[in-house]
């Protein structure tokens, strides 16, 4: 028998999900349950995996859109919290720092723990809402840096064998916003471990060099550069704000999942079809020039030529925005009679002016993956976990 600290709502209760969701729709779940320490997580999840109950984990609540036919099943809501400094020993990298974060702690109060110690590594990965303990199941990015680039380990409770087990970040499948756990290898992230950089100089302490050009620009500096880390968190917060991409009470653009697209992944010889100002970004360096000479040129004495091949085709990432706007949905585009509207800071981001339903939400986005289909022959994936509704 379960015996959290919370209360277990009666089915039908108004408004779980619309209260614990950023896009704040949704119904209520049959049973929700409260985790406060990573002990009673371990105990709650178990316990309802052994009872055969539907189940699922909210913790932030950014990255989670219901339907308001809610959840019939059992809720299990992490609350966990907590950052320790760790001891690495011999195998941690020299000059870093290796923190343990309980898995619903706030991603971001996270960031700005790090940052007012000195430690580099995550800074460009300030104001994305939502849990850590979700960081590495999204492998979550921004601005040039991925928890990837500092994830060590995470702690994990497996539903197939009830085990806890730590599971190495090269054991992940970590890509570009995904991994073994999104893949669908169910279970609870419990904790993580991050190794990030120690700055020498602990009076000014400096960021990580600048890898997003769009950041760079913004503190007038240039790719490569390094400027102390809260600067660097600043800026991109001010970023973040200009796309309503920061939750903020009174700004109704920041009513939403966040990027509710994820860029798409296309092929070299897809992209190449599309308009030439199509943006579109390599995800994999050019290829070596290979050494290629004829025989008969080699007999007559000819040297070896160096001659460019493209031995293998290049994915490319496209940007979802681009895309979106430039399939004739502009920045504040809403349905007739809808209250989702396309957010008017960034196409990216699909918000509830106050009194939309999930499946209003749902409905502007198949209208965008419609348009943007019909328009470039791309279709847009969603980034939030869709609950009760299919686009």
């Amino acid at each position: 028998m379960i015996d959290p600290i919370t209360v277990i709502p009666a089915p039908g209760a108004p408004g779980v999900f619309r209260e614990l969701t950023t896009m704040r729709v949704g119904g209520s779940a049959a049973t929700t349950l409260v985790a406060t320490t990573s002990d009673e997580l371990v105990r709650i999840a178990s316990e309802v995996w052994a009872s055969g109950d539907e189940w699922m984990l909210l913790a932030g609540g950014s990255n989670t859109v219901v339907t308001e036919d809610g959840f019939d099943g059992s809720l299990i809501l992490i609350r966990t919290s907590g950052i320790e400094r760790i001891d690495a020993g011999a195998h941690r990298h020299p000059g870093t720092v290796r923190l343990r974060v309980q898995a619903g702690h706030s991603w971001d109060a996270l960031v700005d723990y790090a940052v007012a110690r000195g430690y580099a590594g995550i800074e460009a990965l300030s104001g994305i809402p939502g849990s850590a303990g979700a960081a590495p199941v999204q492998n979550i990015g921004a601005y040039g840096q991925e928890i990837s680039d500092v994830l060590h380990s995470i702690a994990f409770l497996d539903y197939e064998t009830g085990a806890v087990s730590r599971i190495s970040a090269d054991d992940l499948g970590l890509d570009y916003r995904t991994s073994i756990i999104k893949q669908g290898r169910q279970g609870v992230v419990l904790s993580l471990d991050i190794d990030v950089v120690a700055n020498e100089d602990v009076m000014a302490p400096l960021s990580a060099p600048i890898q997003y050009s769009q950041l760079a620009d913004a503190l007038g500096l240039s790719m490569g550069d390094r400027v102390p880390l809260k600067e660097l968190r600043r800026a991109v917060l001010r970023l973040r704000e200009g796309k309503g991409m920061v939750l903020i009470d009174d700004d109704p653009d920041s009513v939403s999942a966040g990027s509710f697209f994820t860029n798409p992944i296309v092929s070299e010889a897809f992209a190449r079809e599309l308009p030439q100002e199509t943006p579109r970004w390599p995800m994999q360096p050019e290829p070596d020039p290979v050494a290629v000479t004829p025989l008969e040129d080699l007999a007559m004495g000819f040297p070896i030529r160096r001659v460019e091949l493209n031995t293998s085709p290049r994915p490319v990432k496209l940007s979802a925005a681009w895309l979106i706007e430039n399939s004739g949905i502009p920045k504040g585009f809403h349905l007739p009679g809808s209250h989702a509207w396309i957010s008017t800071k960034h196409t990216l981001a699909l918000t509830n002016r106050g009194y939309a339903a999930a499946e209003d939400i749902a409905q502007l986005a198949r209208y965008v993956q419609q348009r943007v289909q019909a328009e470039f022959g791309v279709t847009l994936q969603p980034e939030p976990n869709l609950v009760g509704l299919e686009l």
